[in-house]
């Protein structure tokens, strides 16, 4: 059995229908999971699952749309992915918010709340619903999908750099209340990903012009970059590995100083 084989687990992936969380989703699929694809649109969700199912088969994946700012809709996401497949054996919470970008100076209240309930405490909820039933089979893997941004300052994504911060904490701290039960909590850190959710900054010219420069890999990364850590994290081949961040940015974070970014 390979190292990196994930056949027969159950895997609900948030933020599934398209990006980073869309190439973990497909990622799992390929090496055997059965996957829940995720996001607030029932039909984006659909699109996905259906594109999972032609190339890998039938009852492979399934879509369960899902908010995650609602605890009820999160619930129901745990809920029906129990009832169609038995058990959640992997969580990967990778949806996320960043309704701001700038210095904290101008941030609104009521962003400020958003991101952080959205990044931190809607990851919070999803541990609390699917951590008893990992911990009874004594078995588990959490993945928290944070990013580079937690580890420097920025003058434009303080707010949401902070969130990310938060998560590996969150991560630090689930990994040692539910480790003695066997399941494994880690975090992966991306950099700038080229996804629909961080257009804003891989499309400014001067943006990608800084980060590739500062990158030692001299590019910017893609989903597939992400999600095949995520895969490992997830298999035996992580099997000793809990509490930790994987940076994954080509290198741009000791490559050079993030203040070119800004």
């Amino acid at each position: 059995m390979s190292l990196f084989d994930v056949s027969g687990r159950v895997a609900i992936i948030t933020g599934s229908s398209r990006g980073i969380g869309r190439a973990i989703a497909e990622r799992l699929a390929e090496h055997g999971a059965k996957v829940v694809i995720s996001s607030r649109k029932a039909e984006a969700c659909q699109t996905v699952a259906a594109a999972i199912n032609n190339v890998r088969g039938s009852g492979t994946a399934l879509a369960i749309p899902a908010n995650i700012s609602s605890k009820d809709e999160l619930i129901n996401l745990v809920e029906k992915t129990r009832a169609a497949f038995g058990q959640i054996d992997i969580l990967v919470c990778n949806a996320a918010t960043n309704v701001h970008m700038g210095p904290m100076a101008t941030l609104k209240d009521e962003q400020f709340r958003k991101i952080l309930e959205n990044n931190i405490l809607s990851n919070h909820w999803l541990v609390q619903l699917v951590a008893p039933e990992m911990s009874a089979r004594r078995d588990g893997a959490i993945v928290i999908v944070s990013s580079v941004g937690a580890l420097q300052g920025s003058a434009i994504l303080g707010a949401y750099s902070l969130s990310k911060a938060a998560d590996l904490q969150l991560a630090r701290n689930l990994a040692v209340e539910l480790g003695p039960n066997n399941i494994r909590v880690n975090c992966v850190a991306p950099g700038i990903i080229k996804t629909d959710f961080a257009r804003a900054l891989w499309q400014n010219p001067k943006i990608a012009k800084a980060t590739e420069a500062v990158t030692p890999l001299r590019r910017l990364g893609e989903p597939d970059d992400v999600a095949g850590a995520v895969v490992f994290l997830c298999s035996a081949a992580g099997r000793y590995v809990t509490g930790q961040y994987l940076v994954i940015d080509g290198g741009a974070s000791v490559g050079g100083s993030s203040a070119q970014l800004e």
